[in-house]
């Protein structure tokens, strides 16, 4: 396989878990990806009535900055990203990763935990953050208990 690299955002460590246990299956590098400004506890209520309209009210309106990078960006052809589903979206902070970076001629698969929404409208909010040339692929829900042995034989299905 090319040059992998998994890199994630996770709000509770639910996402962690998936990511970890990914770049495993792939033998890819791993990187979390840190908000400079940590989100709270009342950012991520998402039984919080009030603002249960979209979780896009409770993220900054403008794009949460990074704190870390990943420095050589270049090595890798292949890129996993994972985050938690916000109310069918990928939390912006996704966002600011992709347009920090050029992924021309990468491919870029997507993963997500959830609980219990699908990737909705994933794929078009992300799509304007990176290049035409980038791949983008909606990859799978990693839910629950997931196996090394299971995302190893998905990953051979790619055909990356």
């Amino acid at each position: 396989m090319k040059n992998v690299l998994v890199a994630y955002f996770s709000a509770s460590g639910v996402t962690a878990k998936a990511a970890e246990t990914l770049a495993a299956a792939a033998g890819a590098d791993l990187h979390e990806i840190k908000p400079t400004v940590p989100y709270t506890q009342a950012d991520l209520d998402w039984m919080d009535k009030k603002s249960r309209s979209t979780m896009e009210m409770k993220e900054p309106a403008s794009r949460p900055e990074i704190s870390n990078r990943v420095e050589n960006m270049d090595a890798y052809d292949v890129v996993f990203l994972g985050f938690p589903i916000w109310w069918y979206v990928a939390p912006k902070i996704i966002n600011t990763f992709l347009e920090t970076y050029d992924f021309s001629g990468k491919t870029i698969v997507l993963f997500a935990t959830s609980g219990g929404s699908g990737f909705g409208k994933t794929m078009q909010k992300l799509k304007d953050s990176v290049s035409k040339d980038t791949v983008i692929k909606e990859g799978r829900l990693l839910n629950g208990r997931v196996r090394e042995e299971d995302l190893k034989a998905w990953i051979d299905g790619l055909n990356l």
